[in-house]
């Protein structure tokens, strides 16, 4: 694929309307014990080393770090960060928790996050003697000033409307009131894919118009210099508060939008680690023994990305149900899944995978073209006219080659399908406005489904500018999505979302193909990329859509 964030990131950077939408798909988890939807068992084959060393760490050395596009910036208040976002984030600032191996979540920048007993009143206490790269204090007033802009920002505040007061108690010590419970708001403070809410800045950089060009956090890393499209450096934080981290000198990011010329910068040495989620990459990389390996194909929290066909229920012919059956009828997500992604990427048919306990097994319509065929043959008789689509996606080779098979399943049961090209800058426009019957997509990484509340719910459609971009209105819908956001127990919490399940099979604002596969893969010399700790010393989880803790990674040469 020639540049991936042009499907594997819903985020176009470089679109003013895609605000409100990066703090989707943060990656989270739950204080108190409560159990994220964590799947046991890091994939990576025998004949790989799999990024976790026991051996006594190295001091010193520079990293090269090749990551799949570059960033608009590093403000969290107005950077749309996706996955190499989330990475620049994790090298110069830090989460307020940090994800365990059982998929719980701890505290990290944070000393802890409390809820009340109904999780209307959340209570955020800092660590003391943590200073800001820029030698401010980390503390209360400070975490403050990062809610508050988090609040007040039109690329977040969307997902933060639950939220009624912020205020300083003491002085490490912020409350956050809520408007009605929230049980997994803790799942928006451990950073991740859009995670901006879980970094936190320094106010100087949040108060300074240039900030977002250089930032200033608690991270392990300082700023070194930033020149878009080329590089992003940083150097060891003399004063990090972690004693002993990290280990590396310095660190640098390559964004490499090309896949295989990424593949190739790895083979050939020019850098020491990449990320990538492009199919053919990722199998590459699984035959090469002489690399280090992993990916997440069993070894998630929450749910990953999944790859879909965006539809817009507010519009003909979508807003036809059994229009939607019979193009969900139509696909084979079996078949996409060869076709497209190599049986890299598994077939999806919901949100939600197997294995996960907001999984519903039953209710989305199974590929039968024959039955397919006779509703759009019903259709086209009650209309008096064929059923025609229209399909956008953005102009790369790979992007085209989805449409093309699309397009060719679609026509096998009587349904006209136009491809449309649509500049990766405008295809996020085209959804939020509700200019397209389709879209070819991919979206949801999330830990916890809380986080795609804004995108799921119906009261977030409106008739300029709907964050719920399929425009789907079922009342079904938000009644489930505030059963799962308001309960503590956890059958009820996965009884709700099998029943958000139930209601897209249903719905079919979405049509599924399969979901996404992040792999990173390492020269040998690089050790521990996929070992992270929390601050207590105890085992954090690894890989994440993607993105890996740098502050542990160290050089054996």
């Amino acid at each position: 694929m020639s540049n991936p964030i042009d499907r594997r990131s819903f985020l176009a950077r470089g679109s003013a309307a895609a605000a409100g939408l990066a703090i989707a798909g943060a990656t989270g988890g739950m204080l108190s014990g409560r159990a994220s939807a964590a799947q046991s068992g890091t994939t990576s084959s025998g004949k790989h080393a799999n990024g976790i060393s026991t051996a006594k760490p190295k001091k010193g050395g520079k990293l090269t770090f090749g990551i799949t596009a570059e960033e608009k910036g590093f403000d969290p208040t107005t950077a749309t960060f996706d996955t190499p976002g989330v990475q620049y984030a994790r090298t110069v600032f830090d989460p307020l928790t940090i994800i365990d191996a059982n998929g719980k979540v701890q505290p990290y920048l944070a000393q802890s996050v409390t809820p009340n007993p109904d999780y209307s009143v959340w209570t955020v206490t800092m660590r003391p003697n943590v200073n800001f790269h820029d030698g401010t204090p980390c503390d209360g007033a400070a975490i403050a000033t990062n809610f508050e802009a988090q609040k007040a920002s039109v690329l977040t505040g969307s997902a933060l409307t639950n939220i009624d007061t912020i205020s300083v108690t003491g002085p490490l010590v912020v409350t956050v009131t809520m408007k009605t419970p929230w049980v997994p708001f803790d799942f928006y403070l451990a950073g991740g894919i859009g995670g901006q809410v879980a970094y936190i800045a320094a106010p100087s950089m949040l108060k300074n118009s240039q900030g977002t060009s250089h930032p200033v956090g608690t991270g392990p890393f300082t700023f070194g210099e930033w020149d878009p499209n080329d590089h992003f450096t940083a150097n060891r934080n003399p004063n990090y508060w972690r004693p002993g981290l990290p280990y590396l000198d310095s660190i640098e990011y390559r964004p490499i939008p090309d896949s295989q010329a990424l593949l190739n910068s790895l083979l050939s040495g020019g850098v020491d680690l990449i990320q990538t989620d492009t199919s053919s990459v990722v199998k590459a990389l699984q035959g090469n023994s002489s690399l280090s390996y992993i990916d997440d194909k069993t070894h998630l929290v929450g749910e990953p990305d999944m790859n879909c066909l965006l539809l817009n229920l507010a519009k003909p012919p979508f807003n036809n149900p059994s229009v939607r059956q019979a193009v969900a009828m139509a696909i084979s997500s079996k078949q996409y899944a060869t076709v497209i992604d190599q049986n890299v990427n598994p077939p999806s048919n919901g949100p939600f995978t197997k294995g996960s306990p907001y999984y519903a097994a039953d209710g989305y319509p199974a590929f039968n073209p024959t039955k397919a065929r006779r509703l759009i043959a019903k259709v086209a008789h009650q209309t008096g006219k064929p059923v025609s689509i229209n399909i956008n996606h953005v102009p790369d080779s790979f992007d085209a080659k989805i449409g093309q098979f699309l397009q060719q399943q679609l026509s096998n049961v009587g349904i006209r399908a136009t491809l449309t090209p649509v500049q990766q800058d405008q295809i996020i426009n085209t959804a939020l406005t509700g200019a397209f019957q389709a879209q070819v997509w991919t979206q949801f990484s999330a830990t916890d489904p809380d986080l795609n509340y804004i995108f799921w719910s119906p009261t977030q459609i409106n008739s300029a500018f709907s964050i719920n971009m399929a425009r789907n209105t079922d009342p079904a819908m938000e009644t489930a999505l505030i059963k799962g956001r308001q309960s503590a127990d956890p059958s009820v919490r996965a009884q709700a979302y099998q029943q958000v399940s139930k209601l897209m099979a249903k719905d079919l604002p979405y049509i599924w193909t399969d979901r996404n596969v992040w792999a990173v893969a390492s020269q040998p010399q690089v050790e521990n990329f996929n070992n992270p700790t929390t601050p207590a010393g105890k085992p954090a989880f690894g890989l994440i859509a993607g993105v890996v803790w740098p502050g542990q990674i160290w050089l054996n040469s």
